[in-house]
């Protein structure tokens, strides 16, 4: 089931994507990525592309070439990266305090926030939860 509104997808959804170790997860990030693409709803942020980038190159889990996964962050591009300014970093440090949430999942979701989405895609983050009575975080891999 695909959200109305915008959806944010977290890094690791990008992973499993381009990950194909895992049959089903990949058939499940390609299918939320390609239906996002066709209705323009997926949001990102520049951390998020880093974070892909860094471990699409790595060479020891997708080991993707260079200039494929630079295509790659180029193609996500079009999908309005939030950039960090200090209102993401105030966002995130609310969003920590209240949600006892690490920093850098604390500024994944606060992109989310900032980039006015109500879905935020993650295997990492709690499954379910809302936050700021707005956005709620779903893990597209569990068995629903």
């Amino acid at each position: 089931m695909t959200p109305e509104g915008l959806v944010f997808v977290d890094t690791n959804i990008l992973v499993c994507f381009r990950d194909n170790t895992d049959a089903r997860k990949n058939a499940i990030a390609t299918d939320w990525l390609r239906k996002l693409a066709q209705s323009r709803r997926g949001r990102i942020s520049t951390q998020i592309l880093a974070e892909f980038y860094a471990v699409a190159t790595r060479g020891d889990e997708l080991a993707r070439e260079t200039a494929a996964a630079q295509a790659d962050v180029e193609s996500f591009t079009t999908w309005d990266p939030v950039q960090p300014d200090i209102e993401l970093f105030r966002r995130a440090w609310k969003v920590a305090e209240r949600y006892s949430l690490s920093w850098w999942d604390s500024m994944v979701v606060a992109a989310a926030l900032m980039a006015g989405c109500d879905t935020l895609l993650s295997e990492d983050l709690q499954h379910g939860l809302v936050v700021e009575q707005t956005l709620t975080i779903i893990n597209p891999f569990i068995d629903q």
